[in-house]
């Protein structure tokens, strides 16, 4: 496999991966096939310690893209940082293997950054398997959003907080400016990464790329929205092998972004909140299991929510 990459590299995908074979397989097809023929790409696949065959399959298939081997999962954030450490390009795509390039995506976002110097980040739009637009633009999170988003609470939250948080005030097919993307399909520059650095690696996965989106504004430079580049998303395929673990790291990584914008009391106030929650829930699901309603997946439930409680969600 290729050890070096040309200096005049246009742009550099870095994609870290985990146990999702056949999706890696065709995100790199789909990559492949919207580049074409033309010079000027690097791709590298991060592989965090996968067993089901991945490396065989990039040797055998993919010979033109260099691959990173650990010998073990060191999470999305240090991978990702592997892959910019050796990166060659000017511009910087951090892709999740779940993805599907559409069309000529990689050119509409390259043609858009040279066009957008100010533009530090610029993220496509993400559409579900379905073809659905899948939300990826946000404004940063208020305390309220923090302590109420993405638990079982959501669903009592004021609807107005929450559309102002998923900016659905602002029309899905316009391009512009916005406080974050998630951590799907990110584009960014060399320069950017000199600046402000690569991802914070206290972040094992989740919250990453919102952090990243914040050091990145702070800096003075803008992030966009571009949806005339459509990535398709097959959301979760390699977190949801880990059910415990994944809530173990949403709710841990915000609980350390609190920290880190917000201030430790309310980080800890938050990290209470979520285990009060938690707790909640253990007890709403043993009091099901124990009537009998569907034990297989109360069982299933009951054994993430004590794995979640006894991780306590320590700022890492």
């Amino acid at each position: 496999m290729p050890s070096d990459a040309p200096t005049e590299t246009l742009l550099t995908i870095i994609i870290v991966s985990w146990n999702v074979r056949e999706l890696l397989k065709r995100a790199l097809i789909s990559i492949f096939a919207s580049w074409g023929t033309a010079p000027g790409l690097e791709v590298i696949v991060v592989d965090n310690a996968s067993t089901d065959g991945s490396a065989v399959m990039l040797d055998t298939g993919f010979p033109q893209v260099r691959v990173i081997a650990n010998t073990e999962n060191l999470g999305f954030t240090k991978g990702n940082n592997q892959g910019l450490a050796v990166a060659h390009g000017a511009l910087l795509l951090l892709l999740n293997p779940d993805t599907e390039i559409q069309g000529a995506a990689l050119f509409t976002l390259i043609d858009y950054a040279k066009r957008n110097p100010h533009a530090g980040m610029i993220g496509p739009q993400l559409l579900n398997p379905d073809k659905t637009i899948q939300p990826s633009r946000r404004r940063f999170p208020t305390l309220p959003v923090l302590f109420l988003e993405s638990t079982w609470l959501q669903k009592f939250t004021p609807r107005s907080l929450l559309k102002h948080y998923y900016m659905e005030d602002r029309p899905d097919a316009e391009v512009q400016p916005v406080d974050w993307i998630t951590g799907a399909a990110m584009l960014t520059r060399r320069e950017v990464v000199s600046q402000v650095g690569g991802l914070d690696e206290g972040f094992f996965m989740y919250s990453e790329e919102l952090d990243w989106c914040k050091r990145i504004k702070k800096a003075g430079w803008e992030i966009h929205y571009l949806p005339t580049a459509r990535i398709t998303h097959h959301e979760g395929k390699s977190s949801e092998q880990v059910v415990p673990a994944r809530h173990i790291y949403f709710q841990s990584s915000k609980v350390r972004y609190t920290c880190k914008y917000h201030g430790r009391t309310a980080a800890e106030a938050l990290r209470l909140w979520l285990l009060g929650q938690y707790i909640w829930q253990l007890c709403l699901e043993t009091i099901k299991w124990l009537l009998g309603n569907q034990r297989p997946l109360r069982a299933q439930r009951i054994a993430a929510y004590r794995t979640v409680l006894q991780s306590k969600l320590r700022i890492r």
